[in-house]
């Protein structure tokens, strides 16, 4: 089982979430039971930006039960054009506080916990181990490699990725886990052993970003999450799922952990 969550039996349905969830709960695959799944699950998203704000709508509109928020910045005009959890009368606001009144805004149901923070090494293993995913939606290798080791340890699914200009990137890290034929899953290390120099990669406000594409790539990260959360279809373990927006092209490369000693 890749998802350890809470086990203890959550109140039924009411009335108004059987009418909410109706088009999960006609899906065989997710049904009454995941939808318990669900609402039973505890989700942080680190970063509420491009990528965070369609990660936060939408496991938010499919009734995940709590979700934390990490992000010390606040709402500018320039983050309008792709960050679409924010809107105009927000801005100055901190962005976490943006997130819940929208998340607030889409379903009741949902818990928010804000964490007004700067996620680092003193603070990153606490705050992971009180959630069953993580999602990267981060904009710096300092902070991704930083998830990816926390994860590691405190044994936590990571769904990250990243952005380009026109292209995304999508993986699903489980790498203390076991594949079914009995091997290791891999690691972002295995996948990036290091990250690249500094300055070769230029930042968003460096290089641009198409206002939509954050949408695509986040939306596929809510995707994995509800996957792993209710254990159907298969996630992107051991794969990197590549986005060209321009050529309107997915590809899709495989990896495998490396000799350990």
């Amino acid at each position: 089982m890749l998802v350890t969550m809470d086990t203890q039996p959550s109140p039924p349905l009411s009335p108004d979430e059987i009418e909410r969830y109706a088009r999960h709960l006609v899906l065989p695959e997710v049904g009454g039971a995941g939808q318990q799944k669900l609402k039973r699950a505890r989700v942080l998203t680190v970063g509420a930006g491009g990528l965070g704000a369609p990660v936060l709508h939408y496991l938010a509109a499919a009734g995940v039960g709590t979700l934390g928020i990490v992000d010390d910045d606040t709402v500018s005009l320039s983050n309008l054009q792709r960050q679409v959890i924010h809107a105009t009368a927000a801005i100055g606001q901190a962005k976490v506080e943006s997130a819940r009144a929208a998340i607030s805004a889409i379903n009741d149901h949902v818990t928010v916990d804000a964490h007004p923070i700067r996620l680092d090494a003193s603070n990153a293993p606490d705050l992971i181990s009180r959630y069953d995913i993580v999602v990267d939606g981060s904009d710096n290798f300092g902070t991704r490699y930083l998830l990816a080791d926390v994860c590691l340890a405190r044994q936590r699914p990571l769904v990250s990725a990243a952005l380009g200009r026109f292209d995304g990137s999508l993986t699903v890290l489980t790498p203390y886990a076991r594949n079914a034929d009995g091997s290791p899953c891999p690691s972002y290390r295995d996948l990036f052993p290091e990250p690249p120099p500094a300055g070769l990669v230029p930042s968003c406000a460096q290089a641009g970003v198409l206002g939509a594409l954050p949408g695509v790539i986040g939306s596929l990260q809510a995707m994995e999450v509800i996957k792993l959360i209710t254990g159907i279809g298969t996630p992107l373990i051991g794969r990197l799922l590549l986005y060209d927006g321009l050529a309107a092209r997915f590809e899709e490369i495989r990896y495998k952990a490396k000799r350990r000693a």
